[in-house]
């Protein structure tokens, strides 16, 4: 399977394009819910493709407003690889997605790949998944406790550098899973007072942006965030989809595709082991 049968091809895209502004790439997040924008130029009656803009990077530089100065080189590939070199390179990169671009010009863009176009090739058996997810889980586990406050298991998430943590209770066990998209859709959005695009709070302000900026759909770094005050009981998921350590790669990815998931908490008679993530998965191709 090529990466041309799996990806999101150009047509559907939007893009943003030079000489363009940091409110154009705003507008797309905003309108579209995506973490990230192709960036494109107009030479000669043709498209040019340049680069990338993520959410990240409005925030990295909140005082750049040039969309050429906002934009990075990120990996590309092209439409004609096979799907698991797109993989490899994801997993090498630490990257969601790739650009695609044209075989015969690397300057034309032909689509986007992202890591959930390769879960759902695997959760098809379109590509191999039979590896199990014992051996491709993640043994490190990000946890907070229940009663936890919802502002201090945020900072845990941030600090942590993983879009989750499970929730254990009074006696250890796994009570809940707690997910950066659950703290956006609790968090309350307050207007800032200037207009420069900053994404920091006032000096006192508790919580900035900073904390949900890899995710969401309609928060963005010109404006602050608060959290509820509400323990993590009252925000969590109680019914947690698990995984035990004989299951494939395939089923964990089925798994994830259903339930609309990143990772799974891999157990072993009742007791939490480990995450399967859908990155993990990419190990086992």
């Amino acid at each position: 399977m090529h990466v041309v049968d799996v990806m999101t091809p150009r047509s559907e895209l939007v893009t943003v394009e030079l000489p363009g502004t940091r409110d154009d790439v705003l507008e797309y997040l905003q309108e579209h819910g995506f973490s990230s924008v192709p960036v494109v130029k107009e030479s000669d009656g043709r498209e040019v493709y340049r680069g990338l803009v993520s959410r990240d990077d409005l925030i990295d530089r909140p005082d750049e407003d040039q969309l050429a100065l906002l934009m990075r080189e990120v990996p590309t590939i092209t439409t004609a690889a096979d799907i698991h070199e797109a993989a490899d390179l994801m997993q090498r990169e630490t990257a969601r997605r790739l650009p695609v671009v044209s075989e015969d010009d690397e300057t034309e863009l032909a689509g986007i790949i992202t890591l959930t176009d390769v879960v759902r090739a695997i959760a098809r058996a379109e590509i191999d998944g039979d590896r199990e997810v014992g051996e491709l889980a993640t043994r490190d586990v990000n946890t907070t406790y229940v009663e936890t406050p919802l502002a201090v298991a945020e900072r845990e998430i941030y600090y942590a550098n993983v879009p989750y943590t499970v929730v254990l209770g009074d006696e250890g066990e796994m009570a809940g899973m707690l997910t950066e998209v659950d703290i956006v859709e609790v968090a309350r959005v307050v207007e800032g007072e200037d207009d420069t695009g900053e994404s920091i709070a006032e000096q006192d302000s508790e919580w900035a942006w900073e904390g949900i900026k890899a995710v969401g759909n309609s928060y963005f770094p010109t404006r602050n965030v608060e959290i509820p005050a509400e323990p993590v009981s009252e925000i969590m998921t109680s019914d947690v989809v698990t995984i035990s350590q004989t299951k494939t790669a395939k089923e964990a990815a089925q798994a994830m595709i259903t339930n609309d998931i990143e990772q799974i908490p891999l157990v072993a008679g009742g007791d939490l082991v480990g995450i399967v993530r859908d990155m993990d998965l990419l190990g086992g191709l």
